[in-house]
């Protein structure tokens, strides 16, 4: 049995700047730091988690990334975003960036702004490490000037306007990864490319017989298992590339195996159901005539 990891909690912003080698905070729930002011020491522990959100740009980094099932050598800039409670893991002797800009705020530093309930729309706090956004030139520049506005803020004579002038540069910030992030999707046809071919061999064979009957209808979560991405990153790729959603592409793979089947085969419509993993023919049927806007037996009909 797979000894179950569990990871250190790191509560505090004041905390993981002490595995950083840096002061306390300026505030309790929030810094913004250069790697290289930091005294980077292999002190964070192997897995761990934290307690607020931190979004990282790295530059001339001598490492790999794996994005997919294949590696990319990077050395311009890459930015992450993890949030709260999102285990990562960092290996002894693994290569440290030393150039770039750190920001850490804890959710509480939102509290009465609406950036607290909207940060949950950026899907990319979802994704995994590997699945780190690669800046242009230019969105490199962009995002550093954003960051470095936080960083004067922070480090100005805090007022009353401190925190309403820092989280609507955050929020500005999100709204810009965002957009560089459909424009990655969009860019990096090679590795999607490469991540689409194999959702088509995922599908095709969880839609076998055998294999439907046992496991049923493929979920998102199976899916981006298969494929060693985060189910966020699938769903948001598939968007930006096919409109679709993960579940909308999973859902007009399956019509189009019902419409074979209801064509081809002489199966009841309730056997196709069965066939194609629906305990409830109901639930089979309802979905077909959303897509469809006929049912099941009406579209064979209309073939004879």
């Amino acid at each position: 049995m797979k000894k179950q990891v569990i990871p250190y909690h790191i509560k505090s912003v004041q905390e993981l700047l002490g595995f950083w080698g840096r002061p306390k905070p300026r505030h309790p729930l929030i810094s913004v730091f250069l790697l290289c002011e930091a005294a980077v020491q292999d002190t964070l522990p192997e897995y761990h988690t934290y307690g607020f959100y931190c979004i990282a740009i790295k530059k001339n980094f001598g490492g790999k990334v794996k994005y997919g099932q294949r590696y990319y050598d990077f050395d311009s800039g890459v930015m992450s975003f993890v949030s709260p409670n999102q285990m990562l893991s960092h290996l002894k002797n693994e290569a440290v960036p030393n150039e770039g800009i750190v920001l850490v705020f804890h959710p509480d530093f939102l509290l009465g702004h609406p950036l607290a309930k909207n940060i949950k729309k950026y899907g990319f706090f979802s994704y995994e490490l590997s699945e780190a956004l690669h800046l242009s030139e230019q969105e490199e520049n962009t995002v550093e000037t954003l960051m470095k506005n936080i960083e004067t803020e922070y480090n100005s004579n805090i007022d009353i306007f401190s925190q309403d002038v820092i989280i609507a540069q955050i929020e500005l910030l999100l709204q810009f990864s965002n957009r560089f992030y459909n424009r990655q999707f969009i860019t990096r046809k090679p590795a999607n490319d490469d991540i689409l071919v194999r959702l088509e061999n995922v599908l095709a064979i969880s839609f076998e017989p055998d294999r439907i009957s046992e496991n049923g209808l493929p979920t998102v979560q199976y899916i981006s298992e298969q494929l060693h991405v985060s189910p966020n990153y699938l769903s948001d790729m598939l968007r930006t590339i096919t409109g679709q959603s993960t579940q909308q592409y999973v859902h007009d793979k399956l019509l189009e195996k019902a419409k074979e089947l209801l064509t081809t085969t002489n199966l009841s419509v309730k056997e196709i159901a069965f066939q194609l993993g629906f305990d409830y023919p109901q639930s089979f049927n309802k979905l077909f005539k959303n897509k469809m806007q006929v049912s099941p037996l009406e579209f064979r009909q209309s073939f004879n």
